[in-house]
């Protein structure tokens, strides 16, 4: 054993005496964090929060985890957080540029690398100082953020390959009430056209799915596609933010015009509070110039959007400016909530199938997954599958998957939507002018 498994062990064994040390556990969290084991750290940083909700450290430290796991929505959330604060640490503002930068915004992120540095100089970093051009020379291609306009390179076409689906709402387990709502708005337009017409009904304008990652938002998005047989456009933030002055907008104007000549064709934005977030949050006028944009294209001001369906899923609906969910915008909001119990024995039937089974009791399995995503769903599969794998390789015979492996494997896979309830829930009761999100509350029975 070495000194910091140690360390780490003792730790936690003075914890089980005093669970509720908030500044103990926060130092586990620390030695954790240092040791880049940020999975364990986040929980630590997690179970001490309700011990010192007030605590800046706690807050800044549980960012920091979110910020080493990939979760830079969650991250930014808490360091935003910190920074609401009187006289934030500099670390707070160091973290926030590295965020801001992983998100495509180098010109706000040099902003807060310079109050960092401020605030205390002993945090400046070389390299990150470097990559965003920080203290450069006047022949740098990047300064302060602002990347040298190109001459004789032409930007790259904005935007994925547009597929054609084959998946359909038959290969959607469950959320029938989600599909029912995407049909009048989408699928009956193109199959009644007359009938539509008749009440001065077109094709088009958008839906915005809302509701806890894992639970099909994209899947659902892409069965659209292929139940009408039309094209079908994934954009992802990586596609639309450039650092080139203007380009960001211009990227936009061509995935909306790619998607008008494939028509019909459903549009899909993944996301979409990361380009849509609410103007009145922003300090930087370029994403405030995206976001007319994303408007504008919506409006089709200059084109006819006919036939253009746009679909977009966001698990922070909260964050999306209003402005977008005006009539003619994404003026239906559709809640996706977990699966219910037949929508997961669903789900477990269309993930087993082509694997080799034997008698499977998904009623039962639907009952002891209850608030299980489809996302955790499908890796209660990928456990069980792995442990038939280690069988396999170790006997030399491959078995069917039994209802005793996938019972087995839900207790190694707990239901990720809990958090995201745990947030949506005080916007739902605090936050809910017009009743928005009324189907958060009812879904929780408040």
């Amino acid at each position: 054993m070495t000194s910091n498994d140690a360390t780490v062990q003792a730790l936690r064994a003075a914890l089980e005496h005093s669970p509720d040390n908030a500044p103990l556990r926060q130092h586990l969290a620390d030695v954790l964090l240092g040791l880049n084991r940020a999975d364990e750290a986040e929980q630590e940083y997690r179970r001490a929060l309700p011990l010192a909700p007030d605590s800046g450290p706690i807050k800044l430290g549980l960012a920091q985890a979110y910020y080493q796991l990939g979760k830079n929505t969650q991250a930014l959330v808490v360091v935003e957080d910190v920074l609401r604060a009187n006289k934030p640490p500099a670390r707070a503002y160091l973290l926030h540029a590295r965020l801001l930068f992983r998100a495509g915004d180098a010109a706000e992120s040099v902003r807060q690398y310079r109050e960092a540095i401020d605030a205390d100089p002993s945090v400046a970093d070389a390299e990150f100082a470097q990559r965003l051009g920080v203290g450069a020379e006047e022949e740098a291609d990047v300064i302060d953020g602002r990347a040298r306009q190109a001459v004789e390179e032409e930007a790259a076409p904005a935007g994925g390959a547009v597929e054609r689906p084959r998946v359909t709402f038959w290969d959607v387990g469950g959320m029938e009430n989600v599909k029912e709502e995407v049909r009048m708005k989408i699928i009956h337009p193109l199959a009644h056209p007359d009938l539509y017409k008749a009440y001065g009904k077109t094709a088009g304008g958008g839906i915005l799915l809302y509701g806890p990652p894992g639970c099909g938002k994209t899947h659902l998005a892409r069965a659209t596609a292929g139940e009408i047989k039309a094209a079908f456009l994934a954009v992802g933030i990586n596609d639309i933010l450039d650092m080139w002055i203007g380009q960001s907008e211009r990227n936009m104007h061509e995935i909306f015009e790619q998607a008008r000549r494939s028509r019909p064709c459903v549009l899909f934005f993944d996301e979409v509070d990361a380009l849509g977030a609410n103007r009145s949050d922003m300090r930087h006028v370029g994403r405030q110039m995206l976001i007319n944009q994303f408007l504008s294209e919506m409006d089709g001001i200059q084109s006819n959007n006919e036939g253009v369906l746009v679909l977009a899923a966001t698990n922070m609906p909260w964050q999306v400016d209003p402005a977008f969910r005006r009539p003619g915008r994404f003026d239906r909001l559709i809640f996706v909530p977990p699966p219910d119990a037949p929508a997961r024995a669903a789900i477990l039937r269309i993930l087993c199938r082509g694997k080799p089974v034997q008698e499977i009791d998904y009623d039962l399995l639907s009952k002891r997954t209850d608030g299980y995503s489809g996302a955790d769903l499908k890796g209660v599969l990928d456990r069980a599958v792995e442990a038939k794998l280690r069988e396999a390789i170790k006997d030399g015979v491959p078995k069917p998957l039994t209802t005793r492996d996938l019972s087995a494997a839900t207790a190694e896979v707990k239901p990720s939507t809990r958090e995201w309830f745990a947030t949506a829930r005080n916007h739902a009761l605090f936050a809910n002018q017009g009743g928005v999100y009324d189907d958060i509350l009812k879904y929780l029975k408040q």
